[in-house]
């Protein structure tokens, strides 16, 4: 027992920016890839089975239950708070909502100036080993929650709370969201243009998790913009982006719609952030 309680000291030494940062990537990245070894080791079939029993245990553990119990306090504290009243709930579900629309509407301005890169997106995303359509949505969908929920777990929660308590929100907002850039930038889709897009996004989630004390918002938002992402920019299944770069094309009504839908939306996701803080200030 005397050398846990040396292990822990030394830990709770270190400082809490560094401690806050590996927090997170362990517990983001770690749970986030879980999917990807069942998915190799067993296949789609049996991993769509064992990774949404994971996932409970996951966000079980992650919001303080289980072993060590003397981290259970510290768990749960960078989980947030996990419940949401209604009126909480209302706005989180229209800024999630919101802000998986102003992510997709960003992507298509993005794709209307330069051309988009259909190769480059589907690297490493390829599904047609997978039997039959459904599978490839069950496959997609499961996807897009184990990330949506481990990385907010992570990123958003124990990386970023620790950092809100220690020295501000504004800096383990921005914290956050460069962390969440970075461990992007290896994926074959993260090109140059991509790069403000996921750090908005990271801001934008960032922002919502503080101004709702909770990840919920953040976790539906975050899977319903992956669940997109998979299926039609990644992937293909749902369709492929096929216009053309303005450039060639010329100003046309589509891309002033894809502006103007990409306003909204960015509007809808920050008043609701806004009226989220209201109830929780």
């Amino acid at each position: 027992m005397s050398g846990s309680g040396v292990k822990h000291s030394v830990w709770e030494r270190l400082p809490t920016a560094f401690r806050a940062i590996v927090s997170g990537l362990a517990i983001g990245l770690i749970g986030a890839n879980v999917w990807s070894v069942l998915l190799i080791a067993f296949g789609p079939v049996v991993a769509s089975i064992a990774e949404p029993v994971f996932l409970v245990v996951y966000l079980w553990w992650a919001s303080g239950g289980g072993p060590p119990a003397r981290t259970a306090e510290a768990r749960r504290r960078a989980f947030r708070a996990p419940t949401l009243s209604p009126a909480g709930w209302f706005w989180g579900l229209i800024a999630a909502v919101a802000f998986a629309a102003s992510v997709h509407a960003a992507m298509v301005i993005l794709f209307r100036l330069v051309p988009f890169p259909v190769a480059q997106f589907r690297q490493g995303y390829d599904l047609s080993s997978i039997p039959g359509a459904q599978l490839r949505w069950v496959v997609v969908v499961i996807s897009a929650a184990s990330a949506g929920i481990c990385e907010e777990t992570g990123f958003r929660g124990y990386m970023q709370q620790p950092l809100e308590v220690r020295f501000s929100p504004r800096w383990a907002i921005l914290t956050s969201a460069v962390f969440f850039t970075l461990l992007h930038l290896n994926k074959g889709w993260a090109g140059l243009g991509m790069v403000p897009i996921v750090l908005g996004a990271g801001l934008l989630l960032g922002t919502l998790a503080w101004a709702s004390g909770s990840l919920i918002p953040c976790m539906i938002g975050h899977t319903i913009m992956d669940i997109g992402l998979f299926a039609y920019w990644w992937t293909g299944i749902a369709g492929t982006f096929t216009a053309r770069p303005i450039g060639e094309t010329g100003l046309d009504a589509g891309f002033f719609i894809a502006v103007g839908f990409f306003v909204l939306a960015l509007g809808a996701c920050l008043t609701s952030i806004w009226r989220l803080r209201r109830l929780t200030s």
